[in-house]
């Protein structure tokens, strides 16, 4: 894996945490196949106003099927 040294050294165990979250992420988009860069750009912004209670909304696998309803509709 690449990564595997490069992230020897995140900065604090917290760094860690969330560049891996961030990797999981794109993994998902990819083995979903979604842009990871359209996922993410979409879903960033929004996220300060996102209710809580609607955060599957914003994961990957259900965010591709409204994108795929909205586009079948329209």
């Amino acid at each position: 894996m690449l990564g595997r040294k490069n992230w020897l050294f995140a900065g604090s165990f917290e760094g860690g945490r969330r560049g891996a979250v961030i990797f999981s992420l794109v993994v998902t988009c990819k083995r979903l196949g979604i842009n990871p860069t359209a996922y993410l750009a979409d879903v960033i912004a929004p996220i300060p106003t996102h209710p809580n209670s609607r955060i599957g909304e914003v994961a990957p696998r259900d965010w591709k099927m409204l994108r795929d309803q909205f586009a079948v509709a329209a």
